[in-house]
């Protein structure tokens, strides 16, 4: 049987390769400058536009970016068609188009005043263009904030103890925030105060678990309500933990930068370092040097055919799940994904303390994503799940459970180590979410601009298009069917990636006629068939097929579960129609600017040729 250092050997080769020898061509090609003062320095004002060192921006960057969908496709993935496909998929698809599309994404940003994609194609194609993608991109957020919403609502009711210890987290971060920015207090002693209280926070969750609603919990939990008026995947208290996280992203998302974001992001990215970078070791030191509670070998299946029906998950999905095109949108985040140049051209290009950072954040971060992936299919591949275990529920779980087994290779208790990785994960699921949120509201004031209504004074207000974000993202979650969420979400994520890329396209072609285009254009193209083929799929063949008609699967029987799958189709339906409009008109820009001759320096910069 095959050990899971196989895994992780795959993965690093690859990535190793990649960043030293493509990134370091690309960071060329677009023609990195420390001599350019960066829009952080340019606009900096203490709320937006904050320069970051650069280990304080990484970390902020990678949590933001590696959340908790990197961990949750490829687990999702490898229990429905196997381990090797999904391993395969990261391995190559990293390097050569997501960490593209991240670095290409910030670069982008840079020589536009910090200014969203958005804002970047229009620049090229027109208003009509700018307001078609950030529209896209705000359906995306709504999709991105409810399946993350319910994840973390599984992870806590699996472990409570992860609940505690993710309370006293973000505790720990709102006051790290005041010890930088309010009281000036030094970094490093703060740094080595917040992050041993991150770690402390785990023995307090092993302490004194929470619950919102009564279940079966580990001896000692708190439980703070009675009941609760409805249950998500058939559990009360995941609907509790749903909401309540919704509230959270909501009132997260309208604080300022230093006072949640930054702190949290650098001190979660102590736990995502540790998490990855010790399990990585742990892989290695168990497969040559050591012990752990049980062998480090694959027990899951490395194929479980085209549709997936030889897999542990196989009773809980439709009749028919393809490996093409539903794998390449299962495991989004892991090797491309559409929600990085939101974050990358949202938040990160306000921050950025120089341009050659950007390699190592942009190139770099999303390699590091990869390796989070790595870790997520190796937990997941020591633990065989029974066909009865109760489907998703019981799958996410197990990266805390697979985890945590990795870890007693170097000496951590089984206990500990599971709720460390569940801790781990959940932090990430919750950076991403509000993250998610604060960049609904950018989005959302771009398409309004300069108020000249009440409706859109209503619209662009901070307060109101948080809470429709949240309201919305709850109704999409009517019927909790995770293999409709999950793969909407990463169809309309790596979809938004494709028109990122087209967006990198377009700038390059439009700074310079004698720029190759190939290392962003066929990435694009790509994914583009890719995602509207897997988006087309799950409309019809899983969404008005099953969940309405009942002829592919069980119908919704339940009104607010019938209007999620109405309300479902119609954002694919949307998000199909945008895409394919906006690669119209970048088509069309680019036969203007090769044919022409006349290119528009906007990034305002000296074109290099590569």
């Amino acid at each position: 049987m095959a050990g899971v250092i196989w895994i992780v050997a795959i993965v690093l080769t690859s990535f190793t390769v990649a960043y030293i020898g493509y990134g370091r061509y690309l960071s060329r090609f677009v023609g990195l400058d420390d001599a350019r003062e960066t829009p952080a320095h340019k606009y900096q004002d203490g709320q937006e536009y904050v320069p970051a060192t650069k280990p304080v921006l990484l970390g902020h960057h990678y949590s933001s970016i590696a959340g908790g969908a990197p961990i949750v496709g490829p687990i999702t993935a490898a229990l429905v068609w196997g381990w090797l496909p999904a391993v395969l998929w990261v391995a190559i698809g990293n390097p050569l188009m997501g960490a593209v599309h991240d670095f290409t994404s910030l670069s982008a940003s840079l020589r536009h005043e910090g200014k969203s994609i958005g804002y970047i194609i229009g620049e090229y194609v027109g208003e009509r263009g700018k307001d078609m993608l950030l529209w896209f991109a705000f359906l995306l957020i709504i999709l991105v904030v409810a399946v993350f919403a319910l994840v973390i609502g599984v992870v806590f009711n699996a472990y409570p103890q992860a609940a505690t210890a993710s309370v006293i987290y973000v505790g720990l971060a709102v006051l790290f925030g005041i010890w930088l920015y309010q009281l000036g207090l030094p970094f490093a002693v703060g740094t080595l105060i917040f992050v041993a209280g991150v770690f402390a926070s785990v023995w307090a969750g092993i302490q004194y678990p929470v619950a919102l609603v009564p279940g079966d919990y580990p001896a000692g939990t708190i439980v703070l309500f009675g009941s609760f008026p409805f249950a998500l995947l058939e559990s009360q208290n995941i609907a509790a933990w749903v909401v309540t996280m919704l509230v959270y992203g909501g009132a997260a998302s309208v604080l300022p930068v230093w006072m949640l974001l930054q702190p949290r992001d650098y001190l979660s990215s102590f736990l995502l370092y540790t998490g990855v970078g010790g399990s990585l070791l742990a892989v290695i030191v168990g497969t040559f040097l050591t012990t752990t509670t049980q062998p480090l070998e694959i027990q899951i299946g490395a194929w479980y055919g085209f549709f997936g029906q030889g897999g542990p998950l196989a009773e809980f999905l439709p009749a028919m799940m393809p490996l093409f095109p539903l794998l390449f949108i299962t495991i989004a985040c892991g090797t491309i994904s559409g929600f990085h140049s939101l974050v990358s051209s949202g938040t990160t290009a306000k921050q950025l303390n120089k341009e050659s950072d950007a390699r190592l954040i942009g190139y770099g971060g999303m390699l590091a994503e990869g390796l989070l992936a790595a870790v997520a299919l190796s937990a997941v591949a020591l633990i065989a799940i029974p066909a009865a275990g109760g489907g998703i529920g019981l799958a996410l779980p197990n990266f805390a459970e697979g985890g945590g087994i990795i870890l007693t290779a170097l000496g951590v208790p089984l206990v500990i180590g599971e709720v460390f990785m569940a801790l781990v994960l959940a932090s990430f699921l919750l950076t991403s979410m509000d993250t998610a949120v604060r960049l609904g509201r950018y989005m959302m004031e771009e398409i309004v601009g300069t108020p000249e209504t009440a409706v859109e004074s209503a619209a662009a207000n901070k307060y109101v298009n948080t809470g429709v974000i949240a309201v919305v993202a709850f109704f999409l979650l009517g019927s909790g069917r995770w293999e409709d969420l999950w793969t909407l979400f990463g169809g309309a994520n790596q979809l938004l990636a494709a028109l990122a890329l087209l967006t990198g396209t377009i700038w390059l072609a439009n700074w310079d006629q004698s720029k190759q285009l190939l290392s962003t254009g066929v990435p694009m193209a790509i994914m583009t068939f890719i995602t509207i083929a897997g988006l087309a799929w799950v409309g019809g063949y899983q969404i008005i097929g099953g969940r309405l008609l009942g002829i592919t699967a069980e119908a919704e029987t339940t009104l607010l579960g019938q209007i999620a799958a109405v309300a479902q189709v119609l954002i694919i339906i949307t998000l199909i129609g945008l895409a394919l409009s906006l690669l119209r008109l970048g088509y069309e820009n680019l036969q203007t600017v090769r044919g022409s001759g006349e290119a528009v320096a906007a990034d305002g910069g000296t074109a290099e040729d590569d």
